[in-house]
């Protein structure tokens, strides 16, 4: 018999330290990271939400100032000067918008040449969860 064959009839060689088929069962894992017990997968208290993680979450923050709804044929129709009519009556307050709810309403200002919005209403949260 030749070596290569005698290599092919006998078990392969492991590095030491990786498993060979049937021994996952006896061997006793080293983990860094304990195993998740039943706890860890207990429903958490919302009301105990860690405010250090909350304060990281990016958010979008919009202004909407007004909509409107138009046929495709007239959007095409549209040039530099057209104007589009809004659905807010001159005066009216604007919309912030966090991710896309309605959390206050105010009127825009003008800070040192950037626009800005002071706030004149701010949504409960009974009513923004509402929406949700």
């Amino acid at each position: 018999m030749s070596d290569t064959e005698n290599t092919e009839n006998t078990e392969a060689k492991t590095p030491e330290g990786e498993l060979k088929a049937g021994d996952e069962a006896n061997h006793d894992f080293d983990h860094a990271d304990p195993l998740p017990n039943a706890k860890d997968f207990q429903l958490s208290n919302p009301n105990n939400i860690n405010p250090d993680v909350l304060q990281n979450i990016s958010v979008t923050l919009a202004i909407e100032v007004g909509r409107a709804h138009i046929k495709i044929k007239d959007l095409m129709r549209l040039t530099q000067g057209s104007v589009v009519e809004l659905d807010r009556i001159a005066g009216e307050p604007l919309d912030l918008l966090v991710n896309d709810t309605v959390v206050a309403q105010g009127e825009v200002v003008l800070v040192n040449d950037r626009y800005g919005i002071r706030l004149t209403r701010v949504v409960p949260s009974t009513d923004r969860l509402k929406t949700l």
